[in-house]
């Protein structure tokens, strides 16, 4: 059987060159997209994400502006942080870099986000919006999986496709997003049992469970579509790699599949807020006459 590596670098290198033209639109029109990014501590990790983040807004010509916090920030310090960077005209987008430390409230601050600035579709309000079919900005990696799906031509309609994660930005919002493209979705967890033999019925299989190489081979039907969320410490998603690929029709690599193609819908998304703003600020009002 023919594999299909699903190369998420040329996924998101052909995305990044349209942004690169978008981006310069704005510009000559005066409008400089800007991502904000907020980093509480000092994780190595997270300092590492937030600074390949602001490497690739620099390399197509967006603005990024990082603001690092002290780890022993409280939840309501970050709260007016974000409010501020709420209240700032040039800002587009906010992320908050997951995880902040234990003692603050992460779901409190990712609310606090304005939904229009909420360009990683963190808020409640978002994720209802994606499930509702009219989200602007779904889920980064979520929504990066449905760009690799659509990019190589795979088809969703009426496949049964298996999520194996149910996390509020990665497992729940794949699964209603695979939903609204007419899929017959089944969640599973940590609660689930008979994992095996539900993926074995799975014509596609997204693995979000954050467990290094948890997903088997022999749990995987023969031509299936298997694309790997995870990224585990070491470069290792959540699918053992080369017993998947052997039955697989087509699959995601760690590293260099999901990946790249979030941080690439991380810049679509705000430059697409920076787009709306743009038109926001140029639209005429409309005076009925007498």
């Amino acid at each position: 059987m023919k594999k299909l590596i699903l190369d998420g670098n040329v996924v998101a290198q052909e995305m990044k060159e349209d942004l690169k033209g978008r981006v310069e639109s704005l510009k000559r029109n005066g409008v400089t997209p800007c991502l904000a990014t907020i980093l509480v501590g000092n994780d190595p990790s997270s300092e590492t994400y937030v600074k390949m983040k602001g490497n690739a807004c620099k390399r197509i010509g967006m603005k990024s502006i990082r603001v690092h916090l002290p780890e022993e920030t409280t939840t309501e310090e970050l709260l007016v942080k974000i409010e501020k960077l709420n209240n700032d005209p040039f800002v587009h987008g906010i992320l908050l870099q997951h995880p902040v430390p234990s003692h603050i409230d992460e779901r409190k601050a990712f609310e606090t986000i304005a939904i229009e600035k909420d360009v990683d579709g963190v808020t409640s309000a978002g994720y209802g919006q994606t499930a509702l079919g009219f989200g602007e900005y779904p889920s980064c990696t979520p929504a990066a999986i449905m760009k690799i799906i659509e990019f190589y031509g795979i088809e969703v309609e009426g496949k049964h496709a298996v999520v194996v994660g149910r996390s509020p930005i990665l497992g729940k919002p794949v699964s209603a997003l695979l939903l609204n493209e007419n899929a017959t979705v089944t969640t599973c967890h940590s609660k689930t049992t008979n994992l095996a033999e539900i993926l074995k019925q799975a014509d596609i299989v997204v693995a979000a469970v954050g467990k290094p190489n948890f997903i088997q081979g022999d749990w995987i039907k023969e031509g299936a579509v298997v694309l790997d969320a995870g990224y585990n410490k070491g470069n290792i998603g959540d699918i053992d790699y080369n017993a998947c690929y052997e039955k697989a029709s087509a699959i995601t690599p760690v590293p260099g599949g999901v990946g790249p193609v979030t941080i690439a819908t991380l810049l679509k998304q705000t430059v697409e807020s920076a787009e709306r703003d743009m038109r926001d600020r140029n639209r005429v009002p409309q005076f009925r006459q007498a």
